[in-house]
C-alpha cells in the first residue's frame, strides 16, 4: 500500500510540519520506500527467533551492593553551611508554603 501526497500532507499537518510541494514529493517517495522495506521484512520467517531487547547480550555494569561503614556524622555535618547539631541535620531555606 503506497502513500499518496494527500496522506503525507495529512501526516505532516498532524506533526505540525509545513511542507513545500517539492518536500511533499520527496517525502512521499522516501516514505513509500520505507514501507516497501518493511513489507520485505514482514516476509521473513521469525518463528524460531526468540524475542530480544538487545541485539547482543548486555551485562549490568554495576558493582556488588555491599554494606560498608559510612562517614561519621560530625564529618558530614562539617560540610554544611548551617547545621542543627541537636537535630542532626542541615538547615536550608524554606521553599514551600512561603
Amino acid at each position: 500500500m503506497a502513500l499518496t501526497r494527500e496522506e503525507v500532507r495529512g501526516v505532516a499537518t498532524l506533526a505540525r510540519l509545513d511542507l513545500k510541494d517539492n518536500e511533499t514529493d520527496r517525502l512521499t517517495h522516501h516514505l513509500n520506500d520505507l514501507l516497501a522495506q518493511f513489507a520485505r521484512l514482514q516476509e521473513l520467517n521469525t518463528e524460531d527467533v526468540p524475542p530480544t531487547a538487545h541485539a547482543v547480550p548486555v551485562a549490568a555494569a554495576l558493582r556488588e551492593d555491599v554494606a560498608r561503614p559510612s562517614l561519621p556524622r560530625e564529618a558530614v555535618m562539617a560540610n554544611g553551611p548551617q547545621v542543627d547539631r541537636e537535630l542532626g541535620g542541615f538547615i536550608v531555606p524554606q521553599v514551600i508554603g512561603e
